[in-house]
C-alpha cells in the first residue's frame, strides 16, 4: 500500500504515474470498490493541467447557474427547492464519475478518453440544467414575468445597453416605445423632469408588480385617486398630488403622440415598455368629464382577450354544446356577460370558432382589443358627424356575411339584428347582463316583439370570471355539514375545501405570499351557462312564457354559472366566499344611452 501511495502522489525515487504492473501487487482480497477508486483516478491522473482546467469549467458554470439562478428561484416561488438541490447535486456526481469512469472503463486514453469524458459532462449537466425550466415554468406559482429563460441569448446585448443608457441618463428602469417606435429619451438625473419621469414609470412598475393588468388614475378633490385591477377586482393604490399626477399623466400623453392641451375629448396611444428585455404592450387612454380627468393604463389587452374555446372554463359537456351550436350558421345566438367579466373575450372567443377562410366573417366594434385573422373587424366612431351604430350593422348585414359580431346592443340595433336573412346568416349580439335568462329577458325587452325575438333565437351564452385560489398559499378546512347543505352539496362527498391564504412560512416565519402579494387569488377563469334554444323554447319565448323557458332550459340537465362554481371550488380552484361574490344576483340591465352615441343594453 505504501508502494501505491508513493507511486501515486510522486513519492521518493518515483515520479511516475502507476502502471498495470503496479496495481497486481495488491493484496488478492483487495476491496473492489477501492480498485475501481484507482482505475478512476487513473483516468484524472493521466490529464496535463490544461486538460484539467478544461475539465473543471463545466462545472463552474453550472455552479454558477445552480446556485445564482435556480436556487434562488426555487426558493422565491416554493418550488420544493431540496429536492431540486439535491437532484442538481446528483447530476453533478453523475457527470463527475461518469466523465472519469466512462473513458476508463471502455479503456479510451489520451485525448480521445478526454474528449469523450468531456463530452460526457456537457451533456450530463446541460442536461441538467435544460429540465429545471422546463418544470419550473410550467408551475402555476410561476408569474409568466418571472420564468426562467436561459436561452434568449439576443436579448444580452439589448439589456447591456438599456442598463447603460439608464446609468448615463439616471435610475430610469424602464424604455419606452413611441407609436412610431421611437424611444423616448430619459431627461439627465439632474434635470427637474427627471422625477417626472420617475413618477410616470412608477405607475407602470407599482401595478405590474401586483400583477394588474390595468391602473386607473381619477382625479378627485384631494388629487387623483389610483387603482390597480387585479384578476377583476380593483384595489385601492394610494393617491397622488393633483400636480404631481398630472405631470406624470402628460409624460405619458407626449410618449403616445396625444395633444396636451385636449383634456376632455377621448385619446388614446399605443406603446411598448421594455423592462430588461421584457416587452409590455401598454394603450393609454384619456378622457375629462363631469368627475375630472381620467387616465388608464391597459397592460397587453390583446393578451387579456385572447383565449380559445377549450380555455375558456367550460366543462365538457358545455364545450360540446357550444361547439354544436356554432356549427350551425343560422339565427341569433345571444352572448353576455357583465362588463369587465370576461365580454370581449367571449365574443372574440366564439368568433374564432368559425372558419374564417371559407365564410364571412364580420364584426362590429367600437373599440377592437385585439386582431382576429381572417375577420373584417369594422370599427363604429361615435366622433362622425351621422353616426349611428344600428345604421352600420345595417349595412354589414345587407352584404350577406355568414357570422357576424354585433359587440353593442340597443332596441334599434336589436331591430335591424331580427330582420336579417337568418336562414344565411349567424348573428352574436353581445349583452351586458348577468345570466342566461337575464339575456334572453334582455334580448325581448330590446326587439319589443316576442314572437319576432324568439323566431330568430338559437342559443344563448352567458359567463362570468372567477378568481383562482393562489396554489402557493391556498389553505385546506374540513366544511361544516350545514353549509354544504345550504349549498347543495353532499356532506359526504365533499371532505375538504379550501380557502385563500395570503401568507406562507418561510424558515418558520409568516411572511406574504410571493406569488399572490398577499391577495390569495392568482389568475382567474371561466365560469358559463351554454344553451342551444330548439323549437320548443322558441314557442315557450313566443308566448312570454318565462318560467316555462326556464323550466325547458334545466331539461338539458347542463349546469348553471352557480354549478359551475361550486364544482371549481369543490375542485379547489377557487373558495366558496369568491363563488358567493361572482354568483351574487345583481338586477338586470335595462336599455340605457351611451355616451358614445349608440344606446345599449
Amino acid at each position: 500500500m505504501q508502494s501505491l501511495r508513493t507511486a501515486a502522489w510522486g513519492g521518493r525515487g518515483r515520479t511516475n504515474f502507476p502502471t498495470m504492473d503496479d496495481r497486481m501487487t495488491m493484496p488478492v482480497g483487495f476491496p473492489d470498490a477501492m480498485l475501481a477508486s484507482l482505475m478512476l483516478g487513473q483516468g484524472a491522473w493521466l490529464m496535463s493541467w490544461w486538460k484539467a482546467l478544461l475539465f473543471i469549467a463545466p462545472f463552474v458554470l453550472w455552479g454558477k447557474i445552480v446556485s445564482a439562478i435556480f436556487d434562488k428561484h426555487a426558493a422565491r416561488f416554493h418550488l420544493n427547492r431540496r429536492r431540486w438541490n439535491a437532484g442538481h447535486i446528483y447530476a453533478g456526481l453523475a457527470a463527475l464519475l461518469l466523465g472519469l469512469g466512462v473513458p476508463a472503463m471502455a479503456g479510451i486514453g489520451g485525448i480521445a478518453g478526454f474528449l469523450v469524458g468531456f463530452a460526457i459532462v456537457l451533456v450530463v449537466l446541460g442536461t441538467d440544467i435544460a429540465v429545471y425550466p422546463i418544470i419550473a415554468n410550467k408551475d402555476e406559482r410561476v408569474p409568466e414575468a418571472h420564468r426562467v429563460n436561459l436561452l434568449d441569448f439576443s436579448q444580452f446585448k439589448e439589456r447591456r445597453q438599456a442598463k447603460a443608457e439608464a446609468k448615463k441618463a439616471g435610475r430610469a428602469e424602464l424604455v419606452i416605445m413611441q407609436p412610431d417606435k421611437q424611444k423616448l429619451p430619459v431627461p439627465d438625473s439632474d434635470a427637474p423632469e427627471f422625477a417626472v419621469r420617475l413618477a410616470a414609470e412608477k405607475l407602470f412598475l407599482d401595478a405590474t408588480a401586483q400583477r394588474a393588468s390595468r391602473v386607473d388614475l381619477m382625479q378627485t378633490k384631494e388629487g387623483f385617486a389610483v387603482s390597480h385591477l387585479i384578476d377583476t377586482v380593483r384595489h385601492a393604490a394610494g393617491t397622488l398630488p393633483g400636480a404631481e399626477a398630472m405631470q406624470a399623466i402628460d409624460l405619458w400623453k407626449t410618449a403616445g403622440k396625444l395633444d396636451l392641451a385636449e383634456r376632455r375629448k377621448r385619446q388614446m396611444a399605443e406603446l411598448k415598455i421594455d423592462r430588461e428585455g421584457a416587452v409590455t404592450p401598454v394603450r393609454i387612454v384619456t378622457m375629462g368629464g363631469q368627475a375630472g380627468i381620467r387616465f388608464t393604463m391597459m397592460f397587453d389587452p390583446a393578451a387579456q382577450v385572447r383565449r380559445r374555446a377549450d380555455h375558456l372554463g367550460l366543462l365538457d359537456a358545455q364545450l360540446a354544446e357550444l361547439r354544436k351550436i356554432t356549427e350551425e350558421q343560422q339565427g341569433v345566438v345571444l352572448l353576455t356577460a357583465p362588463p369587465g367579466a370576461g365580454r370581449t373575450t367571449l365574443l372574440y372567443t366564439v368568433i374564432k370558432m368559425h372558419d374564417a377562410y371559407t365564410n364571412n366573417v364580420q364584426t362590429v366594434e367600437i373599440d377592437i382589443q385585439d386582431a382576429i385573422e381572417g375577420v373584417k373587424q369594422n370599427v363604429f366612431d361615435p366622433t362622425k358627424e351621422g353616426a349611428e351604430f344600428d345604421k352600420l350593422v345595417r349595412s354589414i348585414l345587407r352584404r350577406d356575411p355568414q357570422v357576424v359580431g354585433v359587440a353593442e346592443l340597443d332596441a334599434a340595433t336589436a331591430a335591424e339584428i331580427v330582420r336579417a336573412d337568418h336562414e344565411r346568416t349567424r348573428t352574436y349580439p353581445l349583452l351586458k347582463v348577468d345570466g342566461a335568462m337575464n339575456a334572453l329577458k334582455t334580448w325581448m325587452a330590446a326587439v319589443e316583439d316576442s314572437d319576432k325575438a324568439a323566431k330568430c333565437l338559437h342559443g344563448v351564452v352567458a359567463g362570468k370570471l372567477i378568481r383562482k385560489l393562489c396554489d402557493n398559499c391556498r389553505q385546506a378546512y374540513k366544511p361544516a355539514p350545514d353549509m354544504l347543505k345550504k349549498l347543495g352539496l353532499p356532506p359526504d362527498k365533499v371532505g375538504e375545501l379550501f380557502r385563500k391564504g395570503g401568507k406562507v412560512l418561510i424558515k418558520n416565519k409568516e411572511e406574504v405570499c410571493p406569488v399572490c402579494h398577499g391577495l390569495g387569488y392568482a389568475g382567474v377563469t371561466g365560469v358559463y351557462e351554454v344553451f342551444a334554444i330548439g323549437e320548443e323554447e322558441r314557442q315557450l319565448a313566443a308566448s312570454n312564457n318565462l318560467q316555462g323557458l326556464r323550466a325547458e332550459l334545466r331539461k338539458k340537465q347542463l349546469p348553471t354559472i352557480q354549478q359551475v362554481a361550486l364544482r371549481r371550488a369543490v375542485e379547489g380552484v377557487t373558495s366558496i366566499e369568491e363563488v358567493m361574490r361572482v354568483t351574487a344576483e345583481a338586477p338586470p340591465a335595462k336599455p340605457t344611452p351611451q355616451q358614445e352615441g349608440a344606446k345599449t343594453v
